[in-house]
């Protein structure tokens, strides 16, 4: 293991287990981010006037931007397997929070998802939205290290993968109008809303 992430690591974690709300709160985002982005979601796509088929466009392509930074990820983990910091680092030199598999750390999944949802935001959404998705991207990636279960690489090759994923899914964004007209369909949305 580098230098780098081994210094940045133990900065990060060596708070860890001394101030219980901080625990519980990273250990709460590194666990349950999904779920937090869920709601996120659901609320960005309801709050929205019914007629506002663009933005609703917007977050079909946040959605989509997450999934394709976790296939990315999941292409890498086939090809190249680096050990969690618990199973690498000596037992008693960091505090683990959460439990998780001993599966490749590289890259990070958590962070490459809500960074592929946070930079989806970044072109056509509602302000809440972009600061509230790109907030939580960046507390998730955090998160996942000061819960003891990522090296800092892992969070930032994550970062990256789901910002390029994002601008991958702009450029080809026109292939995901037949799935916003669905949603938009299935819940009486933009044209196909009953007056």
């Amino acid at each position: 293991m580098n230098a780098f992430d081994i210094s940045l690591y133990h900065f990060i974690n060596q708070w860890a287990g001394h101030h219980p709300i901080l625990d519980h709160v990273m250990a709460f985002t590194a666990r349950y981010a999904l779920e937090i982005y869920a709601l996120l979601f659901i609320a960005a796509w309801f709050t929205l006037p019914k007629s506002d088929e663009k933005k609703r466009h917007g977050i079909i392509v946040m959605g989509i931007s997450g999934v394709l930074a976790l296939l990315i990820n999941f292409a890498i983990g086939h090809f190249y397997f680096r050990p969690r910091p618990f199973v690498a680092l000596p037992h008693g030199t960091f505090t683990q929070l959460i439990p998780h598999a001993i599966d490749s750390s590289f890259p990070s999944d958590h962070t490459a998802g809500s960074f592929g949802f946070a930079a989806g935001s970044w072109r056509r959404s509602k302000s809440w939205v972009r600061r509230s998705f790109t907030i939580l991207a960046f507390l998730v990636g955090f998160s996942r290290i000061y819960a003891g279960v990522h090296w800092p690489t892992d969070v930032l090759a994550g970062m990256v993968i789901g910002i390029v994923s994002a601008r991958v899914v702009w450029a080809l964004n026109s292939w995901l109008k037949p799935l916003t007209q669905f949603g938009l369909r299935v819940f009486h949305l933009g044209k196909f809303a009953t007056r």
